[in-house]
């Protein structure tokens, strides 16, 4: 790995539960359809780039293993086969960038965009950049506890999954980077506040911005070194990829910036039917987002600001009237009570704006 850190992440009890592809698939059952969809119309869309290979379509079958053991450890820690459930960080966010943001770049660039093994890096990035979401805060060269402990998991599950560490070093170095590049704030915010890892907007944005500066400090001449260059590429995509919920139809848009609301609020444990969340959710819902989508949001690479970028712009007339109506609707009915009233002043700004 790139950058040291002050700690190692072993399997914890979910990967012990779950060590291969047969006792997940015996977990999950028919939850794995729709990632099985999704496989599927990967397969198709890089069929260009493999006839007659079968190395190419072996690539491509361990890739896929890895994926539904990660999806359906997901589901188990924080989805929907778990007692912890994340209303974001769960299975469907690998869902949201495997089937339609990747594909969305596939669609905008053509699959000759990029080799075989670049869009294997994606597709595992998005199925293991979020694999832990519950480890106590440390940071090295910015890079996260939730990060590193995913970025260790992936490791042990590549080789699991039959990928070799001298053979597919250039998978490893991508994964290194782009996960840890997908850090947003690694650091508990001042006050001494617990760390949240739903809180987009406490953080300068996603690493992968930074990133190339951190190398400088930690690998010095890494820009000699094409390997690293071209991993430092893929996680600046990757980033994107992360982040493009910005671009997603609006309702999506309007929908996951509630769950990830959600998700803050049971970080902070604070009781949603209670006054104390009332004026939290608010501030999430409105000065929140528009912090994050028109200050601290940027897409890092010319692919995913071409994919990307044309419908953000759209959404973003849509956002300032959902925030001023938000704002207007609450003040018109006085003061919430809870932080579900506001959540649900917002469902209903949303409907009327669609």
């Amino acid at each position: 790995m790139i950058f040291g850190f002050p700690r190692t992440y072993p399997a914890d009890a979910v990967e012990v539960e779950l060590p291969d592809i047969a006792a997940a698939r015996a977990l999950a059952g028919s939850r794995l359809r729709a990632l099985e969809d999704a496989l599927a119309e990967r397969h198709a869309q890089l069929a260009p780039l493999l006839p007659g290979n079968e190395d190419a379509r072996a690539l491509l079958n361990r890739c896929a293993d890895v994926i539904r053991i990660a999806f359906v450890r997901l589901a188990r820690r924080h989805g929907s086969l778990s007692e912890d459930f994340h209303a974001y960080h769960n299975e469907e966010h690998i869902l949201d960038i495997l089937k339609g943001r990747i594909s969305r770049l596939i669609q905008t660039h053509g699959v000759f965009a990029l080799s075989l093994r670049d869009w294997c890096v994606l597709d595992l990035f998005a199925a293991c950049h979020d694999l832990r979401q519950r480890e106590e805060p440390a940071y090295q060269a910015g890079v996260g506890a939730n990060e590193r402990a995913s970025l260790e998991e992936t490791f042990r599950l590549l080789g699991q999954c039959g990928f070799s560490r001298e053979a597919d070093a250039d998978i490893h170095l991508a994964l290194d980077l782009t996960i840890g590049g997908s850090t947003f704030d690694a650091r508990p915010p001042p006050g001494g506040a617990a760390f949240n890892a739903a809180e987009l907007v406490q953080s300068g944005g996603a690493l992968a911005a930074k990133l190339s500066q951190k190398l400088d400090k930690h690998r010095p001449g890494w820009r000699d070194d094409p390997k690293i260059v071209h991993a430092h590429e893929l996680a600046l995509i990757a980033a994107d990829l992360d982040t493009a919920n910005v671009a997603e139809p609006f309702v999506r848009f309007a929908a996951s910036a509630e769950n990830l609301c959600l998700e803050r609020e049971m970080l902070c444990r604070r009781d949603l039917d209670a006054g104390e969340s009332a004026q939290p959710v608010l501030g999430f819902l409105t000065d929140g987002q528009d912090r994050f989508f028109f200050d601290l949001h940027r897409f890092n690479s010319e692919l995913g600001r071409q994919a990307f970028g044309p419908a953000k712009e759209h959404n973003a007339a849509r956002l300032k009237s959902l925030s001023l109506g938000l704002r207007a609707r609450i003040a018109m009915r006085g003061r919430p009570e809870s932080g579900r009233q506001v959540l649900q002043a917002y469902g209903e700004t949303v409907a009327g704006l669609i």
